[in-house]
Parts: C-alpha cells; structure tokens; sequence
C-alpha cells in the first residue's frame, strides 16, 4: 500500500498548486523579478557605437565572445547595463570558498554557523566590487582600443564602470531576493534564463547555416540527436543515487522499548551540481573577457593566452576540465557533502553504518565512499562540458554551443521543479492539519449536542 506521502505526491495537479497561494505568488515574484533582468539586457550602456558592435559580435560569435554573451543572456553582445553579468560574483564566491578552506581566521568563521555565514556573504560583495570595477574599466579601455565607442574618454570610462558595476551589484541583489523570496536559487536561476532566452535566435541561426548549404543537412540531425542524448545523459546521472544504509538502535523510554529501525543516507554521484561547470567557466572567462574587445590591439602576453586558451584549443579543453574535476572535489567536500558534520549528525541520532563505529570512523568511511564516487560524478560533468566543445570545432559549427548550458538548463530546472513539488507537498500537509482539527472540533460539538438532559 502506498504511503501518504506518495499518495499526495500523485494526487497533485494544477487544482493543487491554485490552492496554494504562498507559492503562486512565490512563483509570480520570480518572475517579475527576471523579467526585469531580461529587461535590463536591452538597456544599453551610454557612449556605445551600435552599428561597430553589431559587426564586431556577429564576427566573434563562434569564439569567446558566443560564450561571454551566453553567460550574460546576449546583454553583452548588445552591450547592456548587465554586460558583465552575474560571473563577477561568482568568481568572488571562488576566491572567498578557497580561502575559507585555507586562511584559518576564515576557517573560524566557517564555524560559527550563521554570523560567520554573513561575515563570508559580506566579504564576497566586497570581492564582487573589486572584480566588477576591474573588469569594467578593462572592458571600458578595451571598447576604446576597439573603435567601439562614440566618445572615448575619461567620461565614458567612469560612466562605462559605474554603469557596469551598478548593474552587477542590482543582480547580485536580485538573486538574493528569488532565493529568499522566490522560488530556486536566484543566481543559477539569473544564468538558466538568459541561456533560455538565447536558445531561439541560436536555433535560428544553426538553421539559417543549414539552408545557406555552410553546415551539412547530417551535421544538423547530428547536433540535434547529440543534444537530446546528451539531455538524456545528464538527466539520468543527476538522479543517480549511492544509497548507505543506515541503521538505528532499539530504545527505551520510560516503560517502553521500542524496535530499532532502518533507513538509508543518499548520496547523489555527483553532489555538487552544474557548481564546478560554473566556477571553472568564470575561471576561463576572467582573462579573456577584458581583451575581447581590443581586437588586434592585445599585448604580447594576452595575445598568447587567446592563442593557447582559446575555445576548442588543446590548452583550452584541458583546463577546462582539470578545474571541473578539483571544483567538483573541492565544492562537494566543503560545501555540498561535509562528511564530518554527516558523521556528527548521525552520532547525536544514535544512527550508525553496519560494521562501522559511529563518529570518526563513520567520516572516514563517508570520504572513501564519497571520493570513489566523485570519479564518476567528475568524470561525468567534464564529458559533457568537453564533448560539445570538441566536436564543434572539429565540424567547423560557426557559432557557439557548449555542454555547460546543457548542464545549467537540466540541473537548475530540476531543483526547481523539485522546489515548487516541495512547497505543493508543504501545502497538502498544512490542509490535512486543517481538517483534521476542523473534524474534531465538530466531533466535540456534535458530542455536546448529544448529550442528554441534566437530572433534577
């Protein structure tokens, strides 16, 4: 017989989710908030030639400029007030993490729980300042290099930094409200739809190539067959579990003894997300993104580092992966799966591992597991980060893809598909409470009408 809880998983349907007004309007607030996101990628930054940039992006589509122009949700191929997008911050989430596996007053702060907590969130805003105030003065001086604006000069670099930084601090907020008042995570969510929104101009695009006769009718079915198994792929080893078992003493409580039981601690084969995708991309794109725009007028040492770091180049493709795998390691045993605090917690609940003394016994088995099962989860995320990029170079496809946005688009629309089920499930139990303690203040009135008159 099925439980409850999968009695009320079935049962839910739109009926369900239009009784649950805390949601829809957790859902609407989403999505007032990233419309205003998309918005604000149409804004363009003042000073800014858009005839020179139109040319200069439609021609560097295919390299670095497609992948900067992904992560920003094309606000910066039409260079808009978000054109750095969100990666300044998470690279201040990188160096701040790091650090805080390392530098030990931070290490300290790491366990004072919740004001530690907000001590990091505060160092990571000064972090995403710095970066966004760098990265907009080299894009400012760079758009110079590039003939791109109207009117160089001192003037147009500080309104170019103060309008770029502002734009990324305003995201930076927005994220943090979808995250404490919307629904998902409000900085995956900010990178989920400007991917999303770039997807039919991109179709288009590879469409357009098919018909001019540029790319082969078998190169177009070939794309889509590998996107959709990839789609497949990336689903399937998201839901993928390596479950413990886990048992629990009998105990006694006053009289009573009651039988031990047993459950199981999941564990996913690859804890930390699309998280080290993303790091290791904004690890790419931090150099590259302040000489995107200079042209044929880099120096010597950035001029190199295109050559060699370039999308679909050897050096490229292997950094690239190098960083997902120790940000998949690094990101799991610090921030996603801290075997430890696992350990701890099944201590103070009397649970432990068959065959396994509880405490610190029980956090070494937990790393054994975790890191043998992180080869997979590893492995698996920079195969499909990496495939996509080798294959489009070696088929020539003029414009940019990469499995990261896969992974992006299939992992942030789980999590938050399991978010709205969770609060639909929340829902359904707050009504069963309802009724039943309407039914029993019924029942009490019902016993008080049916009582009989009082002897005299």
């Amino acid at each position: 017989m099925a439980s409850a809880a999968e009695q009320m998983a079935s049962n839910m349907s739109w009926g369900a989710f239009g009784k649950a007004t805390e949601l829809r309007q957790r859902i609407l607030f989403t999505i007032g908030l990233l419309m205003v996101y998309r918005l604000g990628t149409y804004i363009p930054v003042p000073g800014i030639d858009g005839t020179a940039l139109r040319q200069f992006m439609d021609e560097a589509a295919a390299g670095i400029g497609g992948i900067l122009s992904m992560f920003t949700g094309g606000a910066l191929s039409r260079m808009g007030i978000f054109a750095l997008g969100i990666m300044p911050y998470i690279s201040a989430s990188i160096i701040v993490q790091l650090l805080g596996s390392m530098y030990e007053p931070w290490k300290n702060l790491k366990k004072e729980g919740e004001a530690g907590r907000k001590k990091l969130n505060q160092y990571t805003r000064y972090g995403t300042v710095l970066l966004a105030t760098f990265q907009a003065y080299g894009l400012a001086v760079s758009l110079e290099a590039g003939d791109l604006a109207s009117d160089p000069g001192l003037f147009f670099r500080a309104s170019t930094v103060i309008t770029l930084v502002g734009g990324t601090m305003f995201l930076m907020w927005l994220g943090e409200q979808i995250t404490s008042r919307g629904i998902g995570n409000g900085i995956s969510l900010i990178i989920f739809v400007g991917i999303i929104a770039e997807v039919p101009a991109a179709l288009a695009q590879f469409l357009s190539q098919g018909r001019s006769g540029a790319i082969s009718p078998a190169v177009i079915i070939g794309v889509i067959l590998m996107v959709i198994a990839v789609l497949t792929f990336v689903v399937f080893m998201e839901r993928a579990l390596r479950k413990i078992h886990i048992q629990y003493p009998r105990r006694q409580v006053g009289m009573k003894v009651y039988d031990g039981g047993s459950s199981h601690l999941p564990i996913k084969v690859n804890p930390a997300g699309v998280i080290p995708a993303i790091f290791a991309s904004a690890l790419l794109l931090l150099p590259t993104t302040l000489s995107t725009f200079s042209g044929g007028d880099a120096g010597p040492v950035m001029s190199t580092i295109l050559a060699y770091f370039g999308p679909g180049q050897p050096l490229y493709l292997l950094f690239f992966g190098a960083m997902i795998v120790f940000f998949t390691y690094f990101y799991t045993k610090e921030v996603a799966f801290k075997t430890d605090d696992v350990a701890d917690n099944l201590k103070n609940q009397n649970g432990f591992v068959p065959g396994i003394r509880p405490g610190k016994r029980t956090a070494e088995y937990l790393d054994y597991v975790v890191t043998r099962l992180l080869v997979l989860g590893s492995g698996y995320l920079a195969l499909v980060a990496l495939l996509p990029e080798i294959l489009r170079a070696q088929l020539a496809i003029p414009f940019y893809f990469g499995g990261t946005s896969i992974l992006i688009i299939v992992s942030v629309g789980m999590d938050t598909i399991q978010q709205v089920q969770s609060h639909l499930l929340a829902h359904q139990y707050e009504g069963l409470i309802e009724k039943s303690q309407l039914r029993g203040r019924r029942s009490g009135q019902g016993t008080k009408k049916r009582k009989g008159p009082a002897r005299k």
